[in-house]
């Protein structure tokens, strides 16, 4: 998905059919239709922000994504509207969408939920996460490797998503996972900002160390494991391009 930024206000009222693209319509009732167009709207504009494709304070608007996505604005007004009250979208009045830009509170504020959040949630994944989870886990490390070492920022956003959430949706948490959820789409704009300025060769991460504290069943290991990867990647990265020193941990 690119960020369509077609100027001026989003007309309303006229509304395309929020059929595929390939013009074959699905025998489903209205009601089911429009569900089903809008969560794959939102997943859509989701995936985008995870991995980074909205940059912070470029504007894009509703007519824009609703051309790219193949359907009418409602729906994307729907799912940008659920991604506003969460914080990781501003909508203004003119139909333009736009990513909050970071500060450095922010920043600190978004730091500090990660390490009070996700270490938790992890220890609480331990013993749904078997060998199989290991393996996997191995899996998806072995191509975040690769993607660090061809440069690719989009790839790594992605896999590195998919590495933490095939731990943290292993804890079946229907409090704290989506709090980390949240926090997420709000922060990986801006950490695509930052691997686009200082590149992926920077990047250490805790991913091993996880896997071994996994395979041991240790669940003080994959405590402290996650609590440095988010210190040692998102904090100390990040603060290097917001020009303050890492003291936010």
């Amino acid at each position: 998905m690119s960020a369509a930024t077609d100027e001026g206000p989003e007309p309303e009222g006229h509304a395309r059919n929020d059929q595929p693209s390939d013009g074959h319509a699905t025998a489903q009732p209205a009601g089911t239709q429009r569900a089903v167009t809008r969560d794959r709207v939102e997943s859509s504009v989701r995936e985008a922000l995870l991995t980074g494709r909205f940059i912070p304070g470029n504007p894009v608007t509703l007519r824009g994504l609703a051309a790219e996505l193949g359907v009418s604005p409602m729906p994307v007004r729907e799912a940008v509207r659920a991604l506003a009250a969460a914080h990781a979208l501003d909508m203004q009045p003119n139909g333009r969408i736009r990513v909050p830009r970071m500060t450095a509170q922010r920043f600190d504020e978004l730091l500090h939920a990660r390490i009070l959040l996700e270490p938790h949630v992890a220890a609480l994944a331990l013993d749904a996460l078997d060998k199989a989870a290991a393996a996997d886990l191995t899996q998806i490390d072995d191509a975040i490797d690769e993607s660090l070492r061809t440069g690719d920022v989009e790839s790594y956003m992605r896999l590195n998503h998919a590495f933490h959430f095939r731990i943290y949706r292993a804890a079946g948490s229907e409090v704290v996972l989506p709090l980390v959820e949240t926090v997420w789409l709000q922060f990986a704009p801006f950490m695509r900002t930052v691997y686009g300025r200082v590149g992926t060769f920077v990047v250490q991460d805790m991913h091993k160390e996880a896997i071994a504290a996994i395979r041991r069943n240790d669940r003080e290991g994959l405590r402290h494991a996650i609590e440095c990867d988010i210190r040692d990647g998102m904090g100390i990265i990040g603060h290097s391009v917001l020009g303050k020193p890492d003291d936010a941990a």
